[in-house]
């Protein structure tokens, strides 16, 4: 019997955003935080607001995969929050 992890079928499947295939596997953090933008600016299923969704997914992903990550891969996926953050005109942290 194979174990299946329900944070990958909550990646694939979340009522939150329809995420573009292969967004968190980028190299570019811009383009991830331009990716996950359009996918909750078009979302007709989210709860919240569009910045609040996509940093909710982001950062979802990051904590469930943050171990098997390649460190290379999570520091990218880390500097896409600011980029998120300034993709939607927020205040940095």
């Amino acid at each position: 019997m194979t174990t299946k992890k329900w944070s990958g079928r909550v990646t694939r499947t979340s009522n939150a955003l329809d995420l573009e295939q292969g967004v968190f596997e980028k190299d570019d953090p811009h383009a991830i935080a331009l990716s996950l933008k359009r996918s909750a600016e078009h979302s007709k299923r989210r709860k919240s607001s569009p910045y609040r969704s996509a940093m909710s997914m982001l950062t979802f992903y990051i904590n469930r995969a943050g171990k098997n990550l390649p460190k290379k891969q999570l520091a990218i996926l880390e500097r896409a929050k600011d980029e998120l953050r300034d993709v939607f005109g927020r205040e940095p942290r």
